[in-house]
């Protein structure tokens, strides 16, 4: 695959920082798939795709070395400044308001990551003097156990871990508080489809006469990925190829069972269906990332590379009606910062000792927080669970609509 010509790939700088070439791949791993496809014969990319990235021990969400950051493979929003984190917490703290205050109030991090945004969103309220902070708790939730003590030591090295939650969700609906997730859709994983005169068919993963992983062309393994096409009012042109998440359903309501009543942000590149499976991208959208830089081919460095795929907001909006949410507004990172106020940028300026690299260092992440067609077009999107009919959360007003679209 290669990604959309002329459009700006979110999350990772232009600059290479370190060859991407010497990532290598995970053997282990690489035979393990070789022998399932020998065994059972070819399996759809969402198997392919969930297993180098969450197989446990091998996969790429599982190693111990964090994928965002600067040492890592691309850069997130709360990579860039903690003043995102920040952004988001007053949304937060708004939707406890609206609620009436309840104590506690747990927000529920899924991918959680570096702790980037649990650092950023805590330290946040704390410089806000928020009444949130003394009931907040905080229950960041990874698949690698490994990253979850990484985490911790990140927010006790600023002070700020004694929030954590360590504690699993309750498995019923019992909790007031909020459900944030940045940067998680986008690597759930997808079908690759692609479109015949006789109607969508599947790209699934096989293998050449060499063993190497080859896309074969096959039935759908599911009619559901034609029924999702067919409800978004999609037609796919002879031999486009596009991708389909049948996970986020699922995945929605995995994430939310706990919540009784309070508010779910889900930040992610995204698009409309018109757009996303449109003429314009005949390839899809499935990506690659290694070392800052952005591949073509899912096939290679197993393991150690990053795939996502640019989300499909219909799809969303449909999951969260079956989980029970209700919408309360959508919006674009830009608009998150733009909205959360002018005066949070001059807090960082005038804290004791800052200098005049922190401004630097602010202003550049400003540049890419703010850029539609960069970090700033993430989308936003925040549903309700048990919210005061009519509440209106300052942080989803729309300030100014620059040019949308995903990216």
């Amino acid at each position: 695959m290669t990604p959309d010509p002329g459009r700006a790939v979110p999350g990772y700088r232009v600059e290479p920082l370190r060859d991407p070439e010497a990532v290598g791949e995970d053997e282990a791993l690489v035979e393990a798939l070789r022998e399932q496809i020998r065994r059972d014969g070819p399996i759809t990319f969402a198997q392919f795709m969930a297993r180098v990235l969450y197989e446990p021990g091998h996969g790429y969400y599982r190693r111990v070395e964090p994928g965002p950051g600067p040492a890592g493979d691309f850069i997130t929003a709360p990579e860039a400044h903690p003043i995102f984190g920040a952004a988001a917490g007053r949304l937060v703290a708004q939707a406890w308001e609206a609620l009436g205050r309840p104590a506690p109030f747990t927000v529920t991090e899924p991918g959680a990551g570096t702790g980037a945004l649990a650092a950023g969103l805590v330290a946040g309220l704390r410089d806000d003097g928020s009444p949130l902070l003394p009931v907040l708790r905080y229950r960041p939730v990874e698949v690698e156990e490994a990253r979850l003590q990484a985490l911790r030591a990140r927010l006790a090295a600023d002070g700020l871990d004694d929030v954590l939650v360590d504690a699993p969700a309750p498995a019923a609906p019992r909790e007031a508080g909020a459900v944030i997730a940045n940067e998680v859709l986008d690597a759930l994983p997808v079908h690759r489809v692609v479109g015949r005169a006789g109607g969508p068919r599947e790209l699934l993963v096989g293998l050449d006469a060499q063993g190497d992983f080859r896309s074969v062309e096959a039935e759908p393994s599911t009619p559901e990925l034609a029924a999702r096409l067919e409800a978004e009012g999609v037609t796919l042109a002879d031999g486009q190829v596009t991708e389909v998440c049948l996970a986020v359903d699922a995945w929605l309501e995995s994430a939310t069972r706990h919540l009784a009543r309070g508010i779910v942000v889900l930040i992610d590149y995204a698009d409309e269906p018109a757009a996303l499976h449109g003429p314009a991208r005949p390839t899809g959208t499935l990506r690659a990332f290694a070392r800052h830089a952005v591949g073509a081919d899912p096939f290679r460095h197993v393991g150690r590379q990053d795939l996502t795929a640019t989300v499909d907001l219909a799809a969303v909006r449909s999951a969260a009606a079956r989980a029970g949410l209700t919408p309360l507004g959508e919006t674009t990172a830009a608009e998150l910062m733009a909205a959360a106020g002018d005066d949070l940028p001059g807090r960082y300026l005038r804290r004791p000792g800052a200098s005049l690299q922190d401004a630097l260092t602010l202003r550049s992440a400003l540049a890419r927080l703010l850029d539609p067609r960069g970090l700033g077009g993430f989308r936003v999107l925040a549903f309700g669970r048990e919210m005061p009919s009519g509440a209106q959360l300052g942080g989803l007003r729309r300030l100014r609509r620059p040019r949308e679209g995903a990216i």
